[in-house]
Protein backbone atom coordinates (compact mmCIF):
# COMPACT_ATOMS: atom_id res chain seq x y z
CA UNK A 1 0.00 0.00 0.00
CA UNK A 2 1.12 3.40 -0.73
CA UNK A 3 2.16 5.79 2.29
CA UNK A 4 0.09 8.89 2.76
CA UNK A 5 2.88 10.83 3.89
CA UNK A 6 6.59 10.42 3.81
CA UNK A 7 8.53 11.90 6.36
CA UNK A 8 11.76 13.08 5.38
CA UNK A 9 14.78 14.26 7.60
CA UNK A 10 17.87 15.24 7.01
CA UNK A 11 21.11 14.61 9.92
CA UNK A 12 24.46 15.37 10.78
CA UNK A 13 25.90 13.93 13.84
CA UNK A 14 22.73 13.91 15.60
CA UNK A 15 22.33 11.27 18.09
CA UNK A 16 21.52 12.90 20.87
CA UNK A 17 17.81 14.14 19.09
CA UNK A 18 17.28 12.06 16.94
CA UNK A 19 15.69 8.82 18.73
CA UNK A 20 13.07 11.20 20.82
CA UNK A 21 12.03 12.83 17.47
CA UNK A 22 11.65 8.87 15.62
CA UNK A 23 9.93 7.76 18.80
CA UNK A 24 7.30 10.54 18.35
CA UNK A 25 6.73 9.56 14.89
CA UNK A 26 6.28 5.82 16.05
CA UNK A 27 3.78 7.24 18.79
CA UNK A 28 1.96 8.94 15.89
CA UNK A 29 -1.51 7.72 16.23
CA UNK A 30 -2.18 7.78 12.15
CA UNK A 31 0.09 4.71 10.82
CA UNK A 32 -0.01 5.30 6.79
CA UNK A 33 3.84 6.15 6.46
CA UNK A 34 7.27 6.06 5.36
CA UNK A 35 10.23 7.79 7.42
CA UNK A 36 13.44 8.45 5.30
CA UNK A 37 16.04 9.73 7.11
CA UNK A 38 18.96 11.39 4.60
CA UNK A 39 22.47 11.34 6.16
CA UNK A 40 25.48 13.06 5.54
CA UNK A 41 28.03 10.64 6.99
CA UNK A 42 27.41 11.26 10.14
CA UNK A 43 30.44 10.49 12.36
CA UNK A 44 28.35 9.20 15.32
CA UNK A 45 25.19 6.52 15.94
CA UNK A 46 22.70 8.60 14.20
CA UNK A 47 22.55 6.19 11.06
CA UNK A 48 22.41 2.86 13.65
CA UNK A 49 19.43 4.73 15.97
CA UNK A 50 17.52 5.63 12.70
CA UNK A 51 18.03 1.90 10.90
CA UNK A 52 16.94 0.64 14.68
CA UNK A 53 13.34 2.49 14.33
CA UNK A 54 12.63 0.66 10.47
CA UNK A 55 13.72 4.02 8.71
CA UNK A 56 15.06 4.41 5.03
CA UNK A 57 18.37 5.17 5.37
CA UNK A 58 20.09 6.95 2.50
CA UNK A 59 23.69 8.46 3.08
CA UNK A 60 24.94 11.17 0.58
CA UNK A 61 28.61 13.11 1.24
CA UNK A 62 27.40 16.10 -0.10
CA UNK A 63 26.23 18.49 2.67
CA UNK A 64 23.35 20.90 2.60
CA UNK A 65 20.30 20.57 4.15
CA UNK A 66 18.14 21.74 0.94
CA UNK A 67 20.11 19.10 -0.92
CA UNK A 68 19.14 16.31 1.83
CA UNK A 69 15.87 17.58 1.41
CA UNK A 70 15.37 16.96 -2.28
CA UNK A 71 17.29 13.55 -2.39
CA UNK A 72 14.12 12.59 -0.07
CA UNK A 73 11.54 13.18 -1.87
CA UNK A 74 13.25 11.48 -4.80
CA UNK A 75 13.20 8.20 -3.08
CA UNK A 76 9.85 9.08 -1.34
CA UNK A 77 6.32 7.06 -1.94
CA UNK A 78 3.93 8.71 -0.33
CA UNK A 79 0.97 10.92 -1.79
CA UNK A 80 2.52 13.86 0.48
CA UNK A 81 5.89 15.06 1.81
CA UNK A 82 6.28 15.74 5.01
CA UNK A 83 9.45 17.62 6.00
CA UNK A 84 11.04 18.13 9.50
CA UNK A 85 13.83 17.98 11.37
CA UNK A 86 16.05 15.68 13.65
CA UNK A 87 15.85 18.25 16.86
CA UNK A 88 11.85 17.63 16.89
CA UNK A 89 8.93 16.07 19.00
CA UNK A 90 5.75 15.71 16.53
CA UNK A 91 2.53 16.10 18.55
CA UNK A 92 0.83 12.25 19.14
CA UNK A 93 -2.08 13.51 16.61
CA UNK A 94 -0.22 15.66 14.03
CA UNK A 95 -0.34 13.26 10.97
CA UNK A 96 -3.96 12.88 11.65
CA UNK A 97 -4.85 16.22 11.91
CA UNK A 98 -2.98 17.06 8.33
CA UNK A 99 -4.84 13.86 7.11
CA UNK A 100 -8.02 15.14 7.85
CA UNK A 101 -7.49 18.64 6.94
CA UNK A 102 -6.50 17.79 3.42
CA UNK A 103 -8.33 14.87 2.48
CA UNK A 104 -11.30 16.37 1.15
CA UNK A 105 -9.83 20.00 0.06
CA UNK A 106 -8.05 21.51 -2.69
CA UNK A 107 -4.85 22.63 -0.39
CA UNK A 108 -1.69 21.62 -1.45
CA UNK A 109 0.08 22.19 1.46
CA UNK A 110 -0.20 22.88 4.86
CA UNK A 111 2.12 24.03 7.82
CA UNK A 112 1.49 24.63 11.76
CA UNK A 113 2.84 26.04 14.37
CA UNK A 114 6.53 25.44 16.27
CA UNK A 115 7.15 25.47 19.79
CA UNK A 116 10.07 25.49 22.18
CA UNK A 117 11.53 22.22 23.13
CA UNK A 118 13.36 22.72 26.04
CA UNK A 119 11.94 24.76 28.47
CA UNK A 120 12.14 28.16 27.63
CA UNK A 121 11.43 31.95 29.40
CA UNK A 122 8.57 33.86 28.31
CA UNK A 123 10.36 36.00 25.59
CA UNK A 124 11.43 32.66 23.84
CA UNK A 125 8.06 31.52 23.70
CA UNK A 126 6.68 34.72 22.56
CA UNK A 127 9.48 35.25 19.83
CA UNK A 128 8.23 31.50 18.71
CA UNK A 129 4.82 32.42 18.48
CA UNK A 130 5.50 35.81 16.50
CA UNK A 131 7.54 33.89 13.81
CA UNK A 132 6.19 30.35 13.48
CA UNK A 133 2.12 31.49 13.39
CA UNK A 134 1.92 35.11 13.47
CA UNK A 135 4.14 35.50 10.39
CA UNK A 136 3.54 32.29 8.82
CA UNK A 137 -0.65 33.41 8.55
CA UNK A 138 0.38 36.64 7.79
CA UNK A 139 2.21 35.72 4.93
CA UNK A 140 -0.65 33.19 3.97
CA UNK A 141 -2.90 35.97 4.17
CA UNK A 142 -0.73 37.91 1.46
CA UNK A 143 -0.86 35.02 -0.75
CA UNK A 144 3.16 35.17 -0.49
CA UNK A 145 3.65 31.82 1.84
CA UNK A 146 6.65 31.46 4.02
CA UNK A 147 7.21 27.77 5.40
CA UNK A 148 9.41 26.76 7.56
CA UNK A 149 11.55 23.86 7.37
CA UNK A 150 10.67 21.85 10.81
CA UNK A 151 7.20 21.49 9.95
CA UNK A 152 5.32 21.30 6.35
CA UNK A 153 3.45 19.15 4.14
CA UNK A 154 3.04 19.28 0.44
CA UNK A 155 1.78 16.75 -2.47
CA UNK A 156 4.22 15.30 -3.92
CA UNK A 157 3.34 16.50 -7.56
CA UNK A 158 3.11 19.90 -6.38
CA UNK A 159 6.76 19.86 -5.19
CA UNK A 160 8.13 18.56 -8.02
CA UNK A 161 5.84 20.71 -10.00
CA UNK A 162 7.61 23.67 -8.12
CA UNK A 163 10.82 22.55 -9.25
CA UNK A 164 11.80 21.36 -5.41
CA UNK A 165 14.45 22.41 -2.84
CA UNK A 166 16.86 24.31 -5.10
CA UNK A 167 19.90 22.55 -4.06
CA UNK A 168 22.36 24.84 -3.88
CA UNK A 169 20.95 26.41 -1.03
CA UNK A 170 22.81 25.95 2.08
CA UNK A 171 20.37 28.81 4.12
CA UNK A 172 16.58 29.73 2.90
CA UNK A 173 15.66 26.67 0.85
CA UNK A 174 12.36 26.34 2.73
CA UNK A 175 11.00 29.79 2.15
CA UNK A 176 12.33 29.66 -1.03
CA UNK A 177 10.47 26.80 -2.50
CA UNK A 178 7.30 28.02 -0.10
CA UNK A 179 7.47 31.13 -3.13
CA UNK A 180 7.15 28.70 -5.68
CA UNK A 181 4.63 26.54 -4.32
CA UNK A 182 2.61 29.35 -3.41
CA UNK A 183 1.81 29.96 -7.25
CA UNK A 184 0.02 26.91 -7.56
CA UNK A 185 -2.63 26.54 -5.41
CA UNK A 186 -3.63 27.09 -1.61
CA UNK A 187 -1.91 26.90 1.36
CA UNK A 188 -3.53 25.97 5.04
CA UNK A 189 -2.20 27.23 8.09
CA UNK A 190 -3.26 24.42 10.67
CA UNK A 191 -3.10 25.22 14.22
CA UNK A 192 -3.63 22.04 15.81
CA UNK A 193 -0.21 20.84 14.01
CA UNK A 194 2.08 21.54 16.65
CA UNK A 195 5.42 20.50 16.63
CA UNK A 196 8.43 21.66 19.48
CA UNK A 197 11.34 22.23 18.06
CA UNK A 198 14.73 22.46 19.77
CA UNK A 199 15.91 25.58 21.06
CA UNK A 200 19.75 25.13 20.90
CA UNK A 201 20.70 27.66 17.86
CA UNK A 202 18.94 30.75 19.62
CA UNK A 203 20.48 29.84 23.13
CA UNK A 204 24.01 29.42 21.83
CA UNK A 205 23.61 32.50 19.47
CA UNK A 206 21.78 34.61 21.60
CA UNK A 207 18.11 35.79 20.37
CA UNK A 208 19.68 38.96 18.96
CA UNK A 209 22.30 37.43 16.73
CA UNK A 210 19.26 34.37 15.78
CA UNK A 211 16.83 37.33 14.47
CA UNK A 212 19.73 39.40 12.72
CA UNK A 213 20.83 36.55 10.79
CA UNK A 214 17.33 35.28 9.79
CA UNK A 215 16.18 39.25 8.94
CA UNK A 216 19.16 40.43 7.51
CA UNK A 217 18.76 36.78 5.20
CA UNK A 218 15.41 37.33 4.07
CA UNK A 219 16.17 41.03 2.89
CA UNK A 220 19.23 39.78 1.28
CA UNK A 221 17.57 36.99 -0.61
CA UNK A 222 14.57 39.10 -1.48
CA UNK A 223 17.02 41.97 -2.88
CA UNK A 224 19.67 39.51 -4.70
CA UNK A 225 17.92 36.07 -4.72
CA UNK A 226 20.69 35.21 -2.61
CA UNK A 227 20.67 33.60 0.73
CA UNK A 228 23.12 33.32 2.99
CA UNK A 229 25.72 30.34 1.64
CA UNK A 230 26.73 28.71 5.18
CA UNK A 231 24.63 27.98 8.92
CA UNK A 232 26.72 27.01 11.33
CA UNK A 233 26.48 23.52 12.77
CA UNK A 234 25.13 23.67 16.53
CA UNK A 235 25.31 20.34 18.11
Amino acid sequence: MQPYFSIIIPTYNEEKYIGRALKSIKEQSFKNYEVIIVDSYSKDNTVDIAKSFGCKVIIDKKKGVGLARHIGALHAKGKFLYFTDADVKLGKNLLLNYYNALKDNNYIAATGPLVPLEKSNILMKFGFKIVSNYFIRLSLFLNKPSLIGSNFVVRRDIYFKAGGFNTKYKTYEDFDLAIRIGRLGKVLYLKNAVVATSTRRVKEWGIAKFAYFHISNMIRYSITKKPHESYEPIR
